[in-house]
């Protein structure tokens, strides 16, 4: 059994959020909420939220037992990105890219 939750178009760039990513990967539920409540990223917050949910989709609507819960999978796309001038000396400008991410979370039963 694979439960999963989905946030898109966070405001964080992909390759920032894959650092957090993969640290949790593979690591069963509660540990995985303790590592990333203690960790001082951004990307730790949203990963943290959308593994939460991603655990109560088990509870509510599979039945599953949180204590037998692992992080199956964790997923960091790239979104669309927002395109942004800076201005720049002589007229000219620059390009600013503001990156979005899709975070994929899929917590699946430990299997013995």
């Amino acid at each position: 059994m694979q439960v999963s939750a989905i946030l898109r178009h966070a405001r964080i760039s992909p390759q920032k959020c894959r650092l957090v990513a993969d640290q949790v990967r593979g690591m069963p539920v509660e540990r995985a909420l303790q590592t990333l409540m203690f960790s001082n990223k951004k990307a730790a917050g949203m990963v943290r939220k959308v593994l939460e949910s991603a655990i109560a989709n088990a509870e509510h609507n599979e039945g599953a037992d949180i204590d037998e819960l692992k992080v199956a999978s964790i997923m960091v796309d790239e979104g669309p990105v927002m395109k942004r001038m800076h201005a720049r000396a002589k007229g000219r400008g620059n390009r600013i890219v503001k990156r979005t991410s899709h975070i994929k979370v899929t917590v699946g039963s430990k299997s013995k």
